[in-house]
């Protein structure tokens, strides 16, 4: 008797002492989180939604600037890859509302901790507040004349970045969607699990440099790329550039506002939410928290 409850004492302390928690106390956690984000007023949701579009921006720039000069495109990738998770890792420890991310409040809704309209309310203010805080963003980066950087190599390869985001069908984008915030929401679960800077920031790093690196599609950081890029158009030298790069009259012609929305934003939202709410938070919720005694 006393041998066993010196066992379990002995565990609970090791799990106490734990820098992660298990997957199940990451679930409870989870619903908690949720209840809080819901709970934020609609005016606290925007403005903290401006912040994480701009700190994915500021990953999503910083990943163009590290793979514009790359001949290797899978070198160019692999580096953007290294610097983009910077915008997540900001988010989650500088204090952001990212519509990708808080696709895991479904985990919330189905404990029925907080209402449908609460979920969608959440998701479309901070949706909004992510497409300012990109927009924002790629207006100053505009502004800064950063894109002549390279002599102007470097705008013309945000012109492809933007076009070839355009150029994908419905089904690529959506797929794509799927795929990416299948790992962003696993990078965000596993940093709610961690407790300390270090932790979470390794936690952040992988999932979100393999999206990078695999070429798959983020809605909150399109909000940059694709608006950055309608920018660059502007510009003779910057689209004269992207033709050397190998970017067709008829794709840079195609960049448009309404394209964004329609073409890419569209199904890669829908895609970011199955991703996410889907294949993490209903699954980790029904593995963990379905019929669990309160």
């Amino acid at each position: 008797m006393i041998y066993y409850s010196h066992k379990i004492l002995t565990e609970q302390v090791i799990i106490m002492d734990s820098k992660f928690l298990p997957p199940q106390e990451i679930a409870s956690f989870t619903v908690n989180i949720g209840v809080k984000k819901a709970n934020l007023s609609i005016v606290n949701q925007f403005v903290l939604g401006v912040m994480a579009g701009a700190f994915i921006a500021f990953g999503a720039q910083a990943s163009n600037m590290a793979a514009h000069s790359c001949a290797d495109p899978v070198v160019g990738k692999l580096l953007g890859g290294l610097i983009f998770p910077a915008g997540l890792m900001l988010v989650i420890m500088a204090g952001g509302e990212l519509f990708t991310g808080n696709c895991l409040m479904v985990v919330s809704l189905a404990e029925r901790k907080i209402s449908l309209v609460q979920l969608l309310r959440s998701w479309v203010v901070v949706y909004l507040g992510n497409l300012a805080g990109g927009v924002l963003a790629a207006l100053l980066v505009w502004w800064s004349g950063q894109l002549n950087f390279s002599g102007g190599l470097l705008g013309g390869f945000t012109v492809k970045a933007a076009a070839g985001k355009i150029a994908l069908t419905f089904t690529q984008a959506f797929v794509l969607g799927v795929l990416c915030n299948w790992l962003v929401c696993l990078a965000v679960w596993m940093s709610f699990g961690a407790k300390d800077g270090v932790s979470k920031a390794v936690c952040v790093f992988f999932p979100v440099w393999v999206f990078v690196a695999s070429g798959f599609e983020h809605s909150v950081a399109n909000m940059f790329y694709i608006p950055a890029g309608l920018l660059a158009k502007c510009e003779g030298l910057y689209v004269s550039k992207a033709i050397e790069l190998g970017v067709s009259h008829g794709a840079i012609d195609s960049l448009s506002w309404g394209a964004m929305f329609v073409r890419n934003l569209l199904p890669v939202t829908l895609g970011n939410i199955l991703g996410g709410a889907g294949l993490v938070g209903c699954v980790y919720w029904f593995t963990y928290l379905k019929g669990r005694q309160s």
